[in-house]
């Protein structure tokens, strides 16, 4: 086989500094434009706790957002992802398709089964970030790497299919399409899909049709057991990701609700809106931001659980946890911050002694884990290249 290929070593340190970030994704794109595979490394030499990626499942969805591959595939000891342990459970069932993740953890933890720890649970966290970004990601058997190219091959055909069939109803006036692939599948013939001797399969292989059956049977097109991560249809990329995943943050800032909302309307963060931080982190470090219903007996309370109101944006929580609802990188250190909180910008040079901005985190130094259509920028600052 004649095929360069191209180390690259990396740790959190490496893509922390927007422009070496920057410099890294320049890397990986001109290398496979000459035709080189990269194949990428957590730097173990150099990287302490506080600036590793942490397992080799995060740091490839971090490397498949940065170059936005279309295919992420994360390799393990089993076919695909099933509702059970199938070690331990005869009747598990396997997930072919995933279309939104958090429904998957919700069932998953429901089940009881071993899937929400070690390993597998790394890998469903790798598929949330990943698919964020718009990769479809899949999840099958490592022993089997022939795998590959036929979920590929079989993905590819269904979208395909499902645009044709999309364009054919269109044509006919017909706006109502199947809610699922499975529904397309039960008005098709399904050959039943043959017993295997793996452990980790056979419970499946008895009931399981196979997962080409949305196709033409005639193509005699099908794909191997495997757990296929629908992508978002609107892709978190460039500066959002790299905010969001890019950087390790310091510490939590606590909003209100009008804080959020405001930061929602592409306004900036200002100091009223806060309701207490924690963690030790300085200026132009990242942090988490936390949303929390503020005690209607203080503005300057210490931050008060999340009730199940329901939050800014149509956000809606039922846990009285606190909710994580995005990534900042900060104007202030945390102990300014816990001084400012609370007040008007036009008291931050009063309190302070001086007022290095008006913004705790300027608009484009925001981002949250869903979607946003627009780029928004701070009034008065100009918006940073993505």
């Amino acid at each position: 086989m004649n095929q360069p290929v191209a180390q690259i070593l990396l740790t959190r340190n490496d893509i922390a500094d927007r422009t070496q970030y920057l410099n890294a994704q320049n890397t990986f794109h001109e290398l496979l434009h000459m035709g080189v595979i990269p194949i990428v490394n957590e730097n173990d030499t150099l990287a302490v706790t506080e600036i590793k990626f942490g397992d080799n499942d995060t740091l490839s969805a971090i490397t498949a957002g940065m170059v936005q591959a279309d295919y992420l595939f994360l390799m393990t000891d089993v076919d695909c992802l099933y509702d059970k342990n199938p070690r331990t459970n005869p009747d598990a069932k396997p997930i072919e398709v995933v279309e939104d993740i958090a429904d998957l953890v919700a069932d998953v933890s429901s089940a009881g089964s071993s899937l929400g720890t070690g390993g597998m649970s790394t890998k469903i966290v790798a598929a949330r970030l990943a698919t964020s970004a718009g990769v479809t990601t899949v999840i099958t058997r490592s022993s089997k790497p022939g795998n590959i190219a036929a979920i590929v091959k079989y993905a590819e055909a269904q979208k395909a299919l499902q645009a044709s069939l999309a364009s054919s109803q269109h044509s006919l006036g017909d706006t109502t399409m199947p809610d699922s692939t499975t529904q397309l599948a039960e008005k098709a013939a399904t050959p039943a899909l043959s017993s295997s001797t793996d452990a980790a399969s056979a419970p499946a292989a008895a009931t399981m049709t196979t997962q080409g059956d949305i196709l033409d049977p005639a193509s005699g097109l099908t794909a191997p057991l495997h757990t296929r991560f629908l992508p978002q249809d609107h892709a978190i990329r460039d500066r959002y990701f790299w905010l969001l995943h890019g950087l390790a943050p310091h510490g939590n800032l606590y909003i209100d609700e009008g804080a959020y909302r405001a930061l929602a309307d592409k306004a900036g963060l200002l100091p009223v809106g806060i309701v207490d931080c924690d963690g030790h982190f300085h200026q132009q470090e990242a942090v988490r931001l936390v949303v929390v219903k503020r005690s209607p007996s203080s503005t300057d309370s210490k931050r008060a659980s999340a009730s199940a109101d329901t939050l800014a944006s149509g956000f809606e929580k039922e846990d009285p946890a606190p909710v994580e609802v995005g990534r900042a990188v900060v104007n202030y250190s945390a102990a300014e911050i816990k001084r400012i909180r609370g007040l008007k910008s036009t008291e931050i040079h009063n309190v302070l002694g001086y007022a290095d901005s008006e913004y705790v985190a300027f608009r484009e130094n925001v981002a949250f884990f869903r979607v946003e259509r627009s780029r928004p920028t701070t009034p008065g600052l100009p918006a940073d290249a993505a």
